[in-house]
């Protein structure tokens, strides 16, 4: 195996994290490792306790249930890749996506299928070890079907609480905090489905006396009104989500809450093993964020990519949250206080 410079990227999500994975992905010495963990949430795939070859393939190949409802449910987040293949041999409706094909191998080529392929037949023959050292393992084995990049970078979404698992499994990496303006950041919340199926969850467990939305089952249907009852079912109109009111203070809360306990997360890792990354700061001083990142995660930062990068960077994506009516705006911004004050003591 190779002992390559491993960085992760993470946040809250809705806080630029995908635009900036494509920008990592143009470094001609990085390789970009888009949604990994996002798309293999277990908790166990990053445990202690070792697993075999076929059995850590398991987790790369094994549909994730969540991705696979909403696709086939047609309420698609711009994230998802695979189905936007001309051709693609998986679907979600009859064989299911693998969990490694929605994001992950879509982000690095436009043949992922046989890709998957190839891994299945390098990955299943794997020997039994800690699930660390199959990261380890997969990370070089894309490396080098991919160029033989210097560093490895994987980001995801919503990954600020999977901090304290990542620097278990691998204590010598580096880590990227990557945030956004908290009522900017919720705004765009509001309008993403996963982000909204997130309090929806909650107001679901509430109603049937849960302690959390995991436990929720179709059963539980029974006990809810007509209008949250189809969630838990297999076919429901995205609308029940998407035009459901949602109070946009629940979000900023939702945020803050992120920001204050991934940043606890965070402290527990070196600091010279971390650094914090403004979205905003990138989009004002893009040359500047792109050199000290690049420098950060372990490779020179060549002239060509962070023009290509500077051009990508969307400058537009900025104060979402300035639309809002000032009655709006004092309340999001009472419900991000939380989280600006954490942000503000530990930057």
């Amino acid at each position: 195996m190779l002992n390559q410079k491993l960085t992760f990227v993470v946040g809250t999500g809705r806080c630029g994290s995908t635009a900036l994975s494509q920008v990592i992905n143009l470094h001609p010495d990085v390789l970009s490792v888009n949604e990994l963990f996002a798309s293999i949430p277990d908790s166990k795939a990053l445990a202690e306790a070792p697993l075999s070859g076929p059995e850590f393939w398991g987790y790369l190949s094994r549909p994730n249930a969540a991705t696979n409802s909403l696709i086939k449910k047609g309420a698609i987040p711009p994230e998802f890749l695979y189905h936007r293949l001309p051709k693609r041999r998986f679907d979600a409706r009859t064989t299911g996506i693998p969990a490694v094909s929605v994001m992950t191998l879509p982000h690095l080529t436009d043949d992922p299928d046989t890709v998957f392929d190839e891994l299945e037949s390098e990955v299943a023959s794997w020997p039994t070890r800690r699930p660390a050292d199959h990261w380890a393992a997969f990370f070089a084995t894309l490396a080098a079907r991919f160029g033989n990049p210097g560093a490895v970078v994987e980001r995801s979404g919503m990954s600020l609480g999977r901090v304290t698992d990542m620097h278990r499994a691998f204590p010598e990496a580096r880590f990227v905090h990557l945030y956004r303006e908290g009522p900017d950041c919720a705004v765009s919340m509001s309008r993403h489905i996963s982000f909204r199926m997130l309090p929806l969850g909650w107001e679901m467990a509430i109603r049937c006396g849960l302690e959390s939305p995991f436990e929720l089952t179709p059963e539980h249907a029974a006990q809810l009104p007509p209008d949250l009852a189809p969630l838990l079912g297999d076919e429901w109109d995205p609308a029940l989500v998407m035009d459901r009111p949602i109070p946009l203070p629940a979000f900023g809360g939702l945020w803050s809450r992120m920001i204050e306990d991934g940043l606890r997360r965070l402290e527990a890792v070196p600091a010279a093993q971390r650094t914090a990354l403004s979205y905003e700061t990138l989009l004002e001083e893009p040359e500047k964020e792109l050199t000290r990142l690049a420098e950060f995660i372990g490779v020179g930062s060549p002239r060509d990519w962070v023009d290509a990068s500077t051009a990508l960077l969307d400058g537009d994506r900025r104060g979402a949250a300035q639309e809002l009516s000032d009655e709006e705006s004092a309340a999001l911004l009472e419900s991000c206080k939380p989280g600006m004050l954490a942000l503000a003591a530990h930057p």
